[in-house]
C-alpha cells in the first residue's frame, strides 16, 4: 500500500515504512491517520491469516470498510 499525504506545509518530509506499506509527506496529523490506518489494515489481515497478496480486490474494501473510524 501506498499513501501520499498533500497537505504538509510545515517543511517536514514525512517517510514511514511498515509491512505492507510506504507512507510519504503529509501534515503530521495526516501522516498519523495514515500510519494507523494501515497498521489496522495489517492487524485485519492478520486476523484473517492471509497476507495483502492473497486478499482479492473485494476483500480488501472489506477491510478497509471494517477498518474505518
Amino acid at each position: 500500500m501506498l499513501g501520499i499525504g498533500l497537505d504538509g506545509r510545515d517543511g517536514h518530509t514525512r517517510l514511514t515504512r511498515g509491512k505492507n506499506f510506504v507512507l510519504y509527506g503529509g501534515s503530521a496529523e495526516t501522516h498519523a491517520l495514515m500510519r494507523d490506518k494501515a497498521e489496522r489494515i495489517n492487524d485485519q489481515l492478520d486476523r484473517r491469516g492471509k497476507s495483502l497478496e492473497e486478499v482479492s480486490a473485494a476483500e480488501l474494501c472489506d477491510i478497509l470498510h471494517e477498518t474505518d473510524d
